[in-house]
């Protein structure tokens, strides 16, 4: 099984991921692309759409890349950067649109998954400590939650299930776990 753990920064995806990894020990936790390709020089001028862009493929390149034979979970898909590049191209005073291969990549990349954990963001914010770029946060949040709820995209007429989690650390895992298949 493939899940993919999204959602805007400082949700607690990567505490998620690592929490089914632990509770589930079929499953091998996968670093966001951030940390696996360490993109040190990313956002040295703040988050912009040429460094999403980057990650977006390198989403790509990592779920598409990752056949090894176990149950996997990410942290975050390429709908996280969709999210992020919607919004900040919109702040840069363009629209980001993913040319047609780019596109099809997307999609085939999302075919290998078979769940995403949304993990939206709150009124009442469960994370205490102060969080970069929380405007940016919020737009993206709002973003996620469009793209995932109402499908706009199409992403679920295939195969490819959402979940969404909320609550404390241990029901959001807990809620995950349910949603495995039984093994025999």
């Amino acid at each position: 099984m493939r899940i993919a753990v999204t959602g805007t920064h400082g949700i607690g995806k990567t505490t998620l991921v690592e929490d089914i990894a632990g509770s589930a020990s079929q499953f091998e936790a996968i670093p966001e692309p951030f940390i696996v390709f360490q993109n040190d020089a990313a956002f040295v001028n703040g988050p912009n759409s040429d460094d999403f862009e980057d990650q977006l493929n390198q989403s790509c390149d990592l779920i598409l890349g990752s056949t090894i034979d176990r149950d996997l979970v990410f942290d975050r898909c390429p709908i996280d950067f969709l999210g992020y590049l919607d919004v900040l191209s919109e702040a840069e005073g363009h629209e980001w649109m993913p040319s047609p291969k780019q596109l099809a990549r997307i999609e085939r990349t999302l075919e290998t998954l078979d769940l995403i954990v949304f993990a939206p963001l709150l009124d009442d914010d469960e994370i205490m400590e102060s969080i970069e770029y929380p405007k940016l946060r919020r737009k993206v949040d709002e973003r996620l939650k469009s793209i995932l709820r109402d499908d706009e995209l199409s992403f679920f007429e295939s195969r490819l299930r959402l979940l969404e989690v909320v609550g404390p650390r241990q029901d959001r895992v807990a809620k995950v776990l349910a949603e495995l298949p039984a093994r025999v």
